[in-house]
């Protein structure tokens, strides 16, 4: 395989053109790319910086057996799976052409493939970041008994509510991210749905994001309970609480990402009826 294999290309309407069919064939796999693929053309793809988008993709026969996209040429790459041979033909693309990366993220062996085909072409170091396991919903469970309070959606009104617990969120999982009235529209967490659970009283103590679906996979992200108030079952009942309207809105798959290393959220949602389905990680080069 030749590095010249990779068609790299800024044009995301070529690009969904000539790999949208591939994306599409293996939603769950490919969650990443369709969803981000789909942001960039709701936002345009200016939504991300100055800089444009990236993307390539890799052909033979006519079918695209493979893709990454990077929201800019200043962040990192992100890969559908990947062989060894196809991951270093990729590096020596981009380094003969003078990519600079930050960062991989991917299902942890092409991340790992990718991560060492990377430092052979460019001496860059690197680090593991992130592990993650990807969730797949199988039978919903929902926790019994439920906590006390509600669900509801969340609306406009509750924007300033939304924001703070977003904050949350992106705080304990180390996101360098503003999230403010101004912000809100740029970020990631502006194009979902939410609901929140509240206690009796109407407090919104915990919430549960969903994704647009797309590729008839709906996405669970990001799920947050204020640190004051966990221990309670409130992320479990918000979870079910979104998982039963993406079921609801037709969607064939629900994922959701967990951090490999917190047991207490990977034992949680395995109670809810999520089963791993693949590892993912992210690597930083230095």
């Amino acid at each position: 395989m030749r590095p010249e294999d990779w068609h790299l290309t800024d044009d995301l309407d070529e690009f969904l053109a000539r790999a949208g069919d591939f994306l599409r064939s293996r939603p769950v796999a490919h969650i990443m790319p369709l969803t981000w693929a789909a942001r960039l053309r709701t936002r345009g793809a200016a939504a991300y910086g100055a800089e444009a988008a990236v993307f390539g993709l890799l052909e033979r026969d006519g079918e695209t057996r493979a893709a990454f996209y990077r929201l800019s040429p200043s962040r990192g790459i992100s890969l559908t799976p990947l062989t060894p041979e196809q991951a270093d033909a990729l590096a020596a693309r981009l380094a003969a052409l003078g990519h600079t990366l930050p960062s991989v993220s991917a299902d942890h062996d092409t991340a790992a493939v990718f991560a060492e085909a990377w430092r052979r072409h460019t001496g860059a170091t690197p680090t593991l970041r992130v592990r993650l396991h990807l969730h797949r919903l199988g039978t919903l469970t929902p926790p019994s008994p439920f906590p006390e309070g509600r669900g509801r959606f969340a609306g406009e009104q509750d924007l300033e509510q939304l924001m703070g617990l977003c904050r949350g969120f992106a705080a304990d999982v180390g996101e360098d991210v503003t999230i403010d009235a101004e912000s809100w529209p740029r970020t990631r967490f502006s194009d979902k749905n939410y609901v929140f659970w509240e206690t009796p009283d109407g407090t919104p103590v915990s919430l549960a994001g969903l994704n647009p679906m797309v590729a008839g996979l709906s996405q669970v992200d990001p799920v947050y309970t204020r640190a004051d108030r966990r221990g309670h079952g409130y992320a479990a009942a918000a979870t079910v609480e979104v998982s039963r309207a993406a079921l609801a809105a037709g969607a064939t798959d629900v994922v959701l990402f967990t951090d490999a290393a917190n047991p207490t959220s990977n034992a949680l949602y395995r109670r809810l009826g999520y089963v791993p389905v693949v590892d993912w990680s992210g690597y930083d080069f230095a």
